[in-house]
């Protein structure tokens, strides 16, 4: 059996992002947004995974990652990836900048400006950008200038074409955080003009640098990765947030991992700068690029009323049991309610909160948090319950990964405004996603809850695809009640018979539901497994479902991102198909599906199968006890794997080949919404409520 390494997974993972971008069915302007969501996962990858494996190559022969492999083996084939990957970018780039031109779109340099244009850019440039920047002479200043993470700078070369003076080097960070990357310049044809704001500089360097007797001047743009590990020291008499500050400062100034430059750099100034910063000219560190870096800023690249060039605005469909001004509570005492992001709208779980936050019968709102959106209107929902009266006890997860300084900054609002904020569980990070709601009716108290396999955030909610579910089901309510009483008195561990918790019980309760179905294709009986996830990487886990798949048990997986399992062999291959698919929205539900000898199991979870989340954190999945809703996930399931457009076959060989056969052609990312929008027809058109799914049989 091969084991695919998960960083080459995940590498393979961000090559199914550059086929977005090279796909002409995409529209144009998506296609460049693309190209910035690739970008943006490089950058995090290089600060996370390969930083991590820096350190680890450190520690010399000792370490071996999970399969066996040597880090420093891994590294050469992360970086030979990375070069095959960024020239294909290149020329992608390259292509859609033509087929820009061919819309009449125009992304220029400083040489290309008219005269014209050339005005209105210094213009622009005095007006809003010089203002903004810091220039540093650095063949001057003793110690040189720290380079933040995330930032791109401009290393400038200041020669006289006479040779009477000696060249001075500069470096000028771009401001790409308070001025936009992008600037549009006027047209008076049907032609529209853009320039970056790093050309907007170049073009304006003699303006910057007057005082000089220089009338030459060059410019090309670097950029640095630091390592974003937090070191948590043990202090015990600093608060958590004290210590993650104080990570978090750390973080700013971690190691470097990639320094990027611009291939045609000056070879002098190049090594100037090298010397410098104590970077060895042979490192892997050192990445040749093209002129422009952080295409991360093209994922906002702007319409200019072109919108036949961008994906249509998607309308949600009103969900057919949570009618406007009507209590949500009252439709959840008869029945649960299962959303999908974002074909419906997350406005209905904000509903939720802030119909909790005045109803006179709530007394207590539980919440965990991982990331939240900038502007929050969860939390200031939370704010507002507080407000009137009702305790609010919040799971603060602050070591969401570069989400720590917002959760910090939301803590202590909720906790100025009088919210019971807990930091989870020392050494776990707590990952589920689950509101609970206690409501006195009637002397007696009840339960209202809300699962999810996304984060509480209306802003991913727009992008991501996630699973939530409405319940007051006492068999799930009672039991999520217990995780939040652990969460305060951990020591007390609870016993659950419906819910999985990771580190406890997940695992195991996982390993016996495959051991079933392995069971029952052992006897000749139909045994299948059907999972989601965003993740594959844990070890145990695929050598168990490698069993199942020997054993007869008919398996698909669909997997978004890193994937270290794949069919190797005609009698695995022959039970077992992994697919991945990629499009407009971020594939990022996680569901489980049992066959169960006919009576499917199914599983909604915030936990993807690797070891940080099956061991290392706080994590749940919820059984579907509802037997209407546990249809429409299997439906659900079904209608993704019809996907012959955007999914893709995981394979050993991590090519990608697209899923095709001789069906029509179906995008499930398109269809969802019609789906959802005819089962609403269906209940609007019933009294008797949502008609269920048919029964389905196991397939591969």
């Amino acid at each position: 059996m091969k084991y695919i390494n998960r960083e080459l997974s995940w590498l393979s993972f961000n090559a199914r992002v550059l086929q977005e971008a090279a796909d002409p069915q995409v529209p144009l302007l998506e296609r460049l947004r693309f190209l910035g969501i690739f970008s943006s996962n490089l950058d995090e990858f290089f600060r996370v995974r390969v930083a991590t494996l820096k350190r680890m190559k450190q520690l010399g022969k000792q370490a071996r990652l999970p399969f066996g492999e040597s880090p420093k083996r891994i590294l050469t084939e992360i970086f030979d990836q990375v070069i095959r990957l960024q020239n294909q970018f290149n020329t992608i780039y390259a292509g859609i900048q033509h087929e820009l031109e061919e819309e009449k779109i125009h992304i220029i340099n400083e040489k290309q400006l008219t005269e014209e244009q050339g005005r209105f850019v210094r213009n622009y440039f005095h007006a809003h950008v010089r203002a903004a920047l810091v220039p540093l002479m650095v063949d001057k200043i003793e110690e040189f200038p720290y380079l933040r993470d995330h930032s791109i700078y401009l290393a400038v070369l200041l020669s006289d074409s006479q040779r009477q003076h000696k060249s001075r080097y500069a470096l000028i960070e771009i401001p790409t955080d308070v001025v936009s990357r992008f600037l549009v310049l006027p047209s008076h044809d049907e032609n529209a003009y853009v320039i970056l704001l790093d050309d907007v500089i170049r073009y304006c360097l003699a303006d910057i640098f007057y005082i000089f007797p220089h009338d030459t001047y060059q410019a090309w743009t670097v950029k640095l990765t630091r390592d974003a590990e937090i070191d948590l020291h043990d202090d015990f008499n600093a608060t958590m947030i004290e210590k993650l500050e104080k990570g978090l400062k750390q973080r700013r100034r971690g190691r470097p991992v990639r320094f990027i430059y611009d291939a045609t750099i000056d070879a002098g100034m190049l090594n100037y700068f090298l010397e410098r910063m104590k970077l060895k000219k042979d490192s892997e560190n050192l990445v040749a690029g093209a002129r422009y870096h952080n295409f991360k800023d093209f994922i906002h690249f702007p319409t200019l009323g072109k919108h036949h060039l961008r994906y249509p605005p998607m309308q949600p469909v009103p969900h057919p049991d949570l009618q406007p001004n009507r209590s949500i509570f009252q439709v959840l005492d008869q029945k649960d309610v299962l959303l999908h992001y974002p074909y419906h709208s997350f406005d209905y779980f904000i509903d939720f909160l802030r119909e909790a936050a005045i109803d006179p019968k709530v007394q207590e709102i539980k919440i965990t948090l991982y990331r939240l959106a900038k502007n929050s209107k969860v939390a200031n929902a939370l704010i507002n319950a507080v407000r009137n009266g009702k305790k609010v006890v919040v799971v603060m997860e602050l070591q969401a990964r570069f989400d720590e300084e917002h959760n910090i900054y939301w803590s202590d609002r909720l906790r100025e405004e009088g919210a019971t904020v807990l930091f989870g569980i020392q050494g776990l990070k707590v990952h589920c996603k689950v509101c609970l709601i206690k409501r006195k009716e009637h002397r007696e108290t009840k339960w209202y809850a809300n699962i999810s396999t996304g984060n509480f955030n209306e802003t991913t909610a727009q992008i991501y695809t996630d699973h939530c579910l409405f319940t007051s089901d006492k068999r799930i309510t009672h039991e999520l009640d217990q995780m939040f009483t652990f969460f305060v008195n951990t020591y007390k561990v609870p016993t659950y018979k419906y819910l999985l918790l990771s580190p406890l019980t997940m695992r195991s309760r996982i390993e016996q539901l495959i051991r079933r179905e392995i069971a029952h294709a052992q006897k000749g009986k139909p045994a299948a497994i059907n999972l989601k996830l965003n993740n594959l990487a844990d070890k145990q886990m695929i050598d168990l479902l490698h069993e199942a798949a020997l054993a007869g048990v008919k398996m698909r997986l669909m997997v978004r991102g890193a994937c270290s399992f794949a069919p190797v062999s005609q009698r695995v291959s022959a039970h077992l198909e992994i697919r991945s698919l990629v499009d407009r929205f971020l594939e990022h539900s996680r569901l489980m599906i049992f066959w169960n000898g006919g009576d499917p199991e199914v599983y909604l979870t915030s936990a993807d199968w690797m070891i940080r989340n099956l061991d290392g954190r706080v994590e749940m999945a919820m059984p579907i006890l509802d037997s209407a809703i546990r249809d429409e996930l299997i439906q659900y399931f079904e209608l993704q794997w019809r996907d012959n457009v955007k999914a893709r076959h995981i394979t050993a060989q991590q090519d990608n080949p697209y899923v095709r056969n001789d069906l029509p052609p179906f995008r499930v990312q398109e269809a969802l919404r019609d789906w959802l929008a005819s089962r609403a027809a269906v209940v609007s058109a019933k009294s008797d409520g949502v008609q269920a799914a048919p029964k389905l049989e196991p397939q591969v």
